[in-house]
């Protein structure tokens, strides 16, 4: 069986992690790519949350399990700090795969822009906060290995074109 594939997809909350992965996936669809798309906050989606137990981890690998039975082994994978957590989801996966991480980027100003659309009332503010202190720590942690990617002014599809040119993912 061929080694899988794992695009990371990371960032603070706004900068659009999902619309970028779902736009990939439409663009990857278009080119008949196989591929699943896995939103890592879902995975430990729960109160009281559970995310100290590691239970996202295993959650993915059954996940990724049922998938790689049905043949699949390219894997877009989006979580806030998942380009921090690269060795741990790859081991999830189980099968060593081809590791690529993109940290998405955007300006403070449009990341309370696009939160406002989302949060409702009191929890912008909070939602906000979190987004930049996760800004400052991805920034700072992630290595220079992380390919950085703004998305000010771009559209999701313009982020998933450059997203999908560092990969080499054909059938």
């Amino acid at each position: 069986m061929p080694r899988s594939e794992l695009l990371l997809i990371g960032g603070a909350s706004g900068v659009g992690k999902s619309s970028a992965a779902f736009a990939l996936h439409d663009l990857l669809s278009a080119q008949d790519v196989t591929h699943a798309v896995v939103e890592g906050d879902a995975l430990n989606l729960a109160h009281p949350a559970p995310w100290r137990s590691g239970i996202a981890f295993r959650n993915l690998a059954a996940i990724w399990a049922n998938y790689r039975a049905l043949d699949y082994r390219r894997l877009i994978f989006t979580n806030t700090v998942s380009v921090l957590e690269a060795e741990a989801i790859a081991d999830a996966m189980g099968d060593r795969p081809r590791t690529t991480s993109v940290l998405l980027q955007a300006t403070s100003g449009t990341i309370q822009d696009r939160l406002a659309g989302r949060e409702p009332g009191e929890s912008l503010a909070a939602h906000v906060a979190r987004s930049r202190e996760a800004a400052v720590r991805l920034e700072a942690e992630a290595t220079p290995a992380v390919h950085r990617l703004d998305t000010e002014g771009r559209t999701p599809h313009e982020v998933a074109l450059l997203m999908d040119a560092l990969l080499d993912w054909t059938d």
